[in-house]
Order: C-alpha cells, then structure tokens, then sequence
C-alpha cells in the first residue's frame, strides 16, 4: 500500500533512554482509510506532539518521502496524471531499507523530503525515534488538489487506473499478516487507546516488543511447564 504523506518530523540524537532501543510500527491500507489520522491520533494521546522535538520518543515517519526522482520523461508523464506513483517501484526502497535498518541500529538517519509539485527531493531532515510509525497511504483527493497541484478528473482517472488495481494487488493480499486490524480509522478509540498503551508499556520498559505478539490482542502466551513439573497427575 502507499504511505501517507504526512509532514516531516525531526529528532536529533540525544542519547537514548537507558535500556531501550528504537522500534518500528508498520501502519498499512488503502488510500483514504484513515492510517494518517490513525498515527497522528497515537502521538497525540502519547503526549508527543506537545514536548520538544529534541525529547520526542515517537515520530512519524512517510513512506511518501522515498519517492525515486523523476526522469524528465517521468515528470512529463506525471504532469499529465500518466505516472504510477502506487506502484511499489515508485519508491526507493533501498532507501527506505537502509534507512530503517539505521533506525532500529539508534543511528540518527537523514528523512528525505520530497516535493509533489516538481517530483524531486527538495532537502532531508535527521530523525532518530523510539517507536517509528509508518503509515501507508492517504485522504487523497482533497490532499491532491490542494497541496500536489492536481485537477479532479487527473485525480479520477488515476484512482481507476493506478489507485485500485494497485491496491488490489500489492496492498490487499498483506493484510492476513497484520497484528491488529482497525476498523473505522482514528474514530475507534478503543483500539487506538489498547495500542496506544502497548507502546507506553514499551516505552516504559514494562513489556519488550519482542514478547509484544498476543498482549495486544488480548492474548496472553501461555506459561511454559518448567522441566521440573511433571506431567503425571495423582491417581
């Protein structure tokens, strides 16, 4: 799925917290489903849009940002609502690899900043976060016009030719690996506020993310039996 394309937000290096390491939440869906609110909403209730940047914990980071640079043939393409920006080879996701890959390493990394207007990357900012949230995805029509310089029948026309089928087939197919599934977007508070929680206990240093699979669900693992506990029951 394509990720939203929400403002950058930076986060210079200032030693992690003692016993902690970053980690990354991968948020995924269809374009206009509500994944951009669904991340702003989580920081929001984390207390991270109200403290200074060089404190932040959690940021967002877009995939929008790793859009390859256009070729002058791309660009005319582009220009005329030709260029299939949500195909997954419209990203550099090489980039997008090593950049997470730094992140989870507490490497501060450079978050390119692209410019929808003229398909190129303007300049980059350093983000070093806890948690990462990727948000795949956008309210696009309105977005489009206003801040991408796109007429409504560009608009249309790509959604019937690009949007769909490309969310049909790369999108689609990966929500069976999804460990949450959100119903409603940002107006479901009860599951924003159960993942909202499981990142604060992260954070907190109550709960590691690698036994975080099932907690969330409402699932916990079940205690394994010690060798010293026999089987056997009395007869």
């Amino acid at each position: 799925g394509r990720m939203a394309g929400d403002s950058e937000q930076r986060l210079e290096e200032q030693g992690q917290p003692s016993g902690s390491e970053p980690f990354l939440i991968g948020v995924s869906g269809g374009t206009a489903s509500g994944k951009s609110s669904v991340c702003s909403k989580i920081v929001q209730l984390l207390g991270q849009n109200e403290v200074d940047y060089r404190q932040k914990q959690v940021v967002i980071v877009s995939q929008d940002s790793f859009y390859r640079v256009l070729t002058s043939e791309q660009k005319s393409k582009a220009l005329k609502g030709q260029f299939n920006f949500d195909h997954p080879d419209a990203f550099d996701n090489e980039l997008i690899v090593k950049t997470l890959k730094e992140i989870t390493e507490g490497k501060t990394v450079q978050i390119p900043v692209y410019d929808f207007v003229s398909h190129s990357r303007s300049n980059s900012c350093p983000c070093l976060a806890e948690p990462l949230l990727m948000p795949c995805g956008a309210a696009r029509v309105l977005r489009d016009i206003s801040e991408r310089g796109r007429d409504l029948e560009q608009i249309l026309s790509q959604y019937i030719t690009f949007v769909k089928p490309a969310f049909e087939e790369f999108c689609l197919p990966t929500k069976k690996y999804a460990d949450v599934i959100i119903p409603r977007g940002a107006d479901n508070e009860v599951a924003i506020n159960l993942i909202v929680q499981h990142i604060q206990d992260i954070l907190n240093g109550g709960l590691s993310k690698r036994q975080s699979n099932g907690y969330l669900n409402g699932y916990t693992p079940p205690r394994q039996r010690q060798p010293s506990e026999s089987s056997s029951r009395p007869h």
